[in-house]
């Protein structure tokens, strides 16, 4: 077993969904669930998240807390002699590079945090659009908020599991909870408010389309976090004695009350000023500071919400940069220091291009995307869907059901009828879930129409 461990179940469970929840839960699911069906898609994703998300997310913990070692070496002991542990490389690989470019955006945010220390600001969308543009085209500013994101993240990884990831993850979950709350507040009690809260929940079967329940399974395991391992490495820090079904049921559960939290709190306001909703940055960067600028203490407001997005990108940063660093500490061969810093610095050096990707290096593109958006293609189209299909066929087919079995109902004999669901789940219906969002997501399914 490793020297690092979680002091306490609590500890795991807001690490874990600290890792799970992201940007992606806060600036897109919302957009595209009042795009896509309101309710009916909220009831989509919450029977995917279950069905498909929380069966992938638990099959990552049973890897990692049955082995108590981080995601390459967890999959040597439980294979040995096999190449099964390159789904550890893959995972390892999958997180640099995502950091890579996620640290990219981290930096915008803590550029609009200065922004709002400072005073600076802008009038309207076409205002604030036009700030973004000249933010993100400003090399050195990019640049260096993006380093500066790293460092913060490095520190934290660096003073270890106990002291690091969980003593900030027991500050930043219940603070972005508590934020979210006044946001909220605030924003439901703005004029017209209702027409947003109508436009994210009101369900609309007839906007459910076969291109939305692809959109509902991938999203039910990228938004978790899964098919990178990162959950293997995380859940080798938990105890034996504590069960592993109820802190995945925690995270998927407060994945989803994250991103409804999110829409209730983003899209009152946005109707409630005559605003178009928008996805993405366009959301974060330009709608909202043109919303808040109109309201009240709007200066206040703006800063709470970048804040908020700042502890959930930071978060989920937390856990990419440790599955790289518990690698290389493995058996003592580095300290954790020495390798946050290394491998931090390496990710700050390489995620570079994709900070200047709207500046110095925007004429640039990889198959007719920009270095950016490449990376993230690559990521969330081809390498997080392949990693989650070969877990699920390396628990379902390599590991040891017996193995499987007590994992899953350690503290309760009552789990047994979970542990025979979960293990159907993972055997027949996963894997032809992935393997259809994996086709849907590069783009193959074009080749057959």
């Amino acid at each position: 077993m490793q020297n690092e461990q979680w002091s306490s179940k609590i500890g795991f469970i807001l690490a874990s969904a600290g890792s799970a929840i992201g940007l992606g839960a806060i600036w897109k699911l919302p957009y595209v669930t009042g795009t896509s069906g309101g309710g009916a898609f909220i009831f989509l994703f919450l029977l995917f998240s279950l069905f498909v998300g929380f069966p992938l997310l638990l099959a990552e913990y049973v890897i990692g807390r049955s082995t108590g070692k981080e995601a390459i070496s967890a999959y040597k002991e439980i294979a040995p002699k096999s190449k099964w542990h390159w789904i550890g490389y893959l995972g390892v690989f999958t997180c640099f590079v995502l950091l890579s470019f996620y640290s990219v955006i981290g930096g915008w945010i803590i550029q609009y945090l200065a922004y709002g220390i400072t005073g600076l600001s802008a009038s309207g969308a076409s205002g604030y659009e036009q700030l973004f543009n000249e933010s993100v085209s400003s090399p050195f500013m990019v640049v260096g908020a993006q380093g500066l994101f790293m460092i913060i993240t490095i520190l934290v990884v660096a003073k270890g599991v106990q002291q690091g990831i969980e003593k900030m993850s027991k500050l930043m979950m219940p603070a972005l909870f508590i934020l979210f709350l006044i946001l909220i507040v605030r924003s439901l009690t703005l004029d017209n408010a209702m027409e947003g809260v109508k436009f994210f929940l009101q369900p609309d079967f007839s906007r459910i389309t076969s291109e939305t329940l692809l959109y509902a399974m991938g999203q039910s395991f990228f938004s978790l976090s899964v098919g990178v391992s990162v959950m293997v490495t995380y859940s080798s820090y938990l105890s034996k004695k504590e069960s592993l079904v109820q802190p995945a049921f925690s995270v998927v559960a407060m994945n989803l009350f994250i991103s409804i939290l999110a829409g209730l709190a983003i899209f009152p306001a946005v109707f409630s000023l005559g605003y178009e909703p928008a996805a993405g940055p366009g959301l974060l960067f330009i709608v909202l500071p043109a919303v808040f600028d109109q309201i009240i203490f709007g200066k206040v407001f703006l800063f709470l919400f970048l804040a908020l997005f700042l502890f959930a990108t930071l978060t989920s940063a937390f856990s990419m940069l440790e599955i790289t660093v518990a690698s290389l500490t493995k058996g003592r061969k580095m300290g954790r220091v020495s390798a946050a810093w290394m491998v931090g610095a390496a990710i700050f050096i390489v995620g570079i291009p994709s900070a200047l990707s709207y500046s110095v290096l925007a004429d640039v593109s990889i198959f007719g995307k920009s270095i950016f958006d490449s990376a993230d293609f690559l990521v969330s189209n081809l390498l997080m869907p392949l990693g989650a299909l070969l877990i699920s066929l390396f628990v379902s087919y390599r590991m040891k059901k017996d193995l499987l079995k007590s994992e899953i109902i350690m503290g309760s004999k009552s789990l047994n009828g979970v542990f025979q669901v979960w293990y159907f789940l993972m055997r027949y219906i996963v894997p032809i879930v992935i393997i259809l969002v994996f086709l849907d997501s590069s783009g193959l399914f074009n080749l057959f129409k």
